[in-house]
């Protein structure tokens, strides 16, 4: 009888070190999920992925996945300490939500089909779905910054909240220079919670892709 809990003890172990090492957690969400232009989001994510609701900077109701949440107000703290204001602009967009905004801008004259295929990801393929993606604007001086070339300029800012990023398990989705690779221009407000600290730290110190990462250790 005891050899026999000794061996599910040392099988729940194994599953426990499993879930650690592929970056899944115990109710099978896979952190380390890559989902861009040509890679689809998991079928069955979204009735996995536990979110919380929340008030972005705008006061609007948005969904972050659950530790993600908890990890970017830890993150968030730690820059108030430096003088830095990192707020939540965009999170979660489910799939319906994003069929919707196609629909919508497809149909709009100033926009157009040409105009969305540039600038909004199909449905389905779109980051943003896995809740794990996280849009951030800043407050500087009292002020909203959200705009995104204004953003780009402030790079003092910006450099201070990359180099914090891995320590709470995220890294900065969409690096300069790097389009070819990750289909999208250098976005410094677009953070990724991939859960696994030192995964996080070799993609940030290497300044390589998410993309990069994944080929590498296929």
């Amino acid at each position: 009888m005891k050899m026999k809990k000794i061996k599910i003890l040392l099988f729940v172990m194994t599953l426990g070190l499993v879930f650690s090492l592929t970056g899944c957690s115990n109710d099978g969400i896979d952190y380390l999920v890559l989902v861009n232009k040509k890679n689809k989001l998991p079928d069955d994510w979204e009735e996995k992925v536990e979110l919380e609701t929340v008030k972005n900077i705008w006061d609007e109701d948005i969904k972050v996945e659950k530790e993600a949440l908890s990890q970017f107000k830890k993150l968030r703290s730690a820059l108030l300490k430096e003088g830095v204001d990192i707020e939540l602009e965009s999170v979660y967009r489910s799939v319906k939500e994003q069929q919707e905004l196609w629909d919508e801008w497809s149909k709009d004259p100033e926009k157009g089909i040409e105009y969305v295929k540039k600038y909004v990801a199909v449905p389905g393929y779109s980051e943003h779905h896995t809740g794990l993606a996280i849009d951030v604007c800043i407050k500087k001086d009292g002020k909203i910054i959200n705009n995104n070339d204004e953003m780009i300029a402030e790079r003092k800012i910006f450099s201070k909240v990359h180099e914090k990023l891995a320590d709470y398990g995220f890294i900065l989705r969409y690096l300069e220079g790097k389009d070819d690779i990750t289909g999208y221009s250098y976005e410094p407000w677009h953070l990724r919670y991939i859960k696994d600290k030192e995964i996080a730290k070799e993609i940030m110190s290497k300044n390589i892709t998410f993309e990069e990462y994944k080929e590498k250790n296929k």
